[in-house]
Order: C-alpha cells, then structure tokens, then sequence
C-alpha cells in the first residue's frame, strides 16, 4: 500500500442502495463508470456489498462482485468492499426496491431484528465466513471493512462480533471499520484493526478539517497505522444538514474543490469522496434537504469541472460541464425545501 489510495464512494447513479446496485448489475453500466473513475485519476472505489442479495442469490452476487473486480482490475482500480451497513432504513423488501427518487435510500443491514437478537447473529456471521473464504487473500481488493459506522451499544457489539469471525478467518487483506469519528476505532482495536477510519462529509470550513486531519494523522502515527478518510464531500459554512437548520446558499449542490486542495496537503491519508456519480443524497436527512452529490453525470457529463479538475489533480481534465439535476431526479428539488 506505498502508492497514495485516492478513491470515490461508487453506487450505479440510479440505485439507492447496495441491494439495488447487486440485483441489477448492468455489465455496460459498471464498464462505462469504472472508466469515469479512471479519468479522475482514482485507484480505489468504497462499495457495500448486500448480505439481503447474497441471501437470495448467492452465486449471482458471486458472480456479479466478480466481474466488478475483473473490470475494475483492468482500469487500475481496487475495491474497498464494506459487508454491512449501520445507516438508512430498515431493509424492508418495499425500501430494498423502492425506486422513487423522492423516498428511495439507503437501507441498513442487517435488520434491527437480527442486530437486536444476538442468538440469531450467526446468521450474518455465515455471510462473512462466505466473504473471507472467497476474497481473504484476493489482491484486487484494499481491505475488508466489515461495517460502516457502527454506532450505538448493540451495532457496536454486533460489528466486533463479525470483526472476531472476520479475524479468526483473516488472510493477507487488512481489516477495518468505517467509524465516523477516529476516536471511534477505539472500539475495535483490542481485536484487531489494521486501518483507521474517519468520515468528515461536511465541515464547517478549511481550519476545521485541517486541524482535524492533523490529529487524526497524528493518531495513525502514535499507533502506527495507515489512516483513511473515507468519506468526505464539501465544505458547508451554515449547516452540516444533519439538523434542522436549512442548508445556505447553494450548499445543497456538490463543491469538492477546496476540500480537495486541502487533501493534497496530507499525501499520507487514504481518500474516498462521495460519490463518483451525480444522484441524490444516500441518507434520508440529506435527502429531505435536496442534498445532490456526485462528479459524473451517466452521459459522461461533470457537475462541475473545478471539481473534477481539482479530484483528478489535473488542471487539463476536460469534459461537457452541465449543472442540472438528472432528468429522473428532478422533481426532488420541487418537493424539498432547497434554500
């Protein structure tokens, strides 16, 4: 891991959730992304994989996952897959498939039911045997994140019981967890977490994120770890859109370039931005604030061409700029408050 991991969050554009993105696996669709993230000059992509897909048809999600690391082994690319999902709603066969840009999102997995009865937690545990006995040693992967943000008693106790089977099953892929915060990985260090994790999508401003990203820096260093940023998106000086407070002026809509700018000042920290496609906010709170993300539109298009130009840390990145919502998207910023 000598060569600088710099990677985007990817989901197909018009799947909501990991679910979505598995069951209907379009082979020309991930050809044409993967080839976007190339342009930017990316060598990694965060995905979730779908323990509900994988319950269903586990020789296709085989398969498909498969064919991704084919692909996205020919473009340079490896793959940080995470197995379970703390965010989003309960993973209801409706909200698996609810395509409806104005109510799809990201569904959490397990269910709650599964997470709060630990009797039935070997459940879950036979994906993650399945997982490591296919891809522990697979070199077209970074790492196995086995949850992304686990947070609250019974996700955390959970996710250090799929941590353990994941490390009684451990091969040459490192193992980690997407905390938010990076005081979170203290959690799972007495089992073992060869990466640490921060997510930081939108800070206040630049001096916050600086002196964050030093102590998080510092933090790798004193326990002699790599670290990664694995989410982030833009800086948002009146309100990071988790509360009630309206988003400012034009804060709903992607601006990576001054984060990105900072970033470059930390070639130590592993990177993944959200998200390579443009589509609507993943998370229910962000949606209902016209949150939009993204750098590539599925025409090849940029919402912003400072922003690709200053991801791809190429001032000569060229492409059509066009700053409009997506035709099946548009009716979201007619429904939501968008200041």
């Amino acid at each position: 891991m000598s060569t600088r991991v710099k990677g985007a969050i990817y989901l197909p554009a018009q799947a909501y959730n990991a679910y979505q993105m598995w069951r209907d696996y379009r082979i020309d669709e991930i050809v044409r992304d993967l080839e976007f993230a190339k342009k930017l000059n990316l060598n990694a992509l965060r995905v979730w994989l779908s323990y509900e897909y994988w319950l269903e048809e586990p020789e296709k999600m085989q398969e498909v996952f498969d064919h991704f690391l084919e692909e996205a082994e020919k473009k340079g690319i490896r793959i940080l897959p995470s197995l379970f999902e703390k965010v989003g709603i309960e993973p209801t066969f409706e909200a698996r498939i609810d395509k409806n840009p104005l109510t799809a999102v990201c569904v959490y997995s397990p269910s709650m039911e599964i997470i709060n009865n630990p009797n039935r937690w070997n459940e879950p545990a036979a994906f993650v045997k399945w997982f490591m006995q296919h891809y522990r040693d697979d070199e077209r992967l970074l790492a196995v994140e086995v949850m992304n943000e686990p947070y609250g008693v019974d996700r955390l106790q959970f996710a250090r019981e799929m941590l353990i089977c994941a490390k009684e099953r451990k091969g040459k892929l490192p193992l980690t967890i997407g905390c938010i915060d990076f005081e979170h990985n203290m959690y799972f260090l007495d089992i073992g977490i060869d990466i640490l994790q921060n997510h930081a999508n939108f800070p206040n401003s630049i001096d916050y994120i600086e002196k964050r990203l030093a102590q998080f820096e510092e933090f790798g260093k004193i326990l002699n770890k790599p670290v990664w940023l694995t989410e982030w998106q833009r800086i948002r000086p009146t309100s990071n859109g988790w509360g009630q407070n309206p988003l400012g002026n034009g804060e709903w809509q992607p601006d990576y370039e001054a984060y990105a700018k900072v970033l470059e000042n930390y070639p130590q920290l592993g990177t993944f931005f959200w998200s390579l496609m443009v589509k609507p906010a993943y998370l229910p709170p962000q949606r209902k604030k016209g949150t939009l993300n993204g750098v590539f539109h599925e025409d090849g298009a940029v919402w912003s061409l400072d922003d690709a130009r200053a991801i791809a840390n190429d001032p000569n990145f060229e492409a059509e700029e066009r700053r409009e919502w997506p035709e099946w998207a548009k009716e979201i910023p007619e429904n939501v408050f968008v200041k």
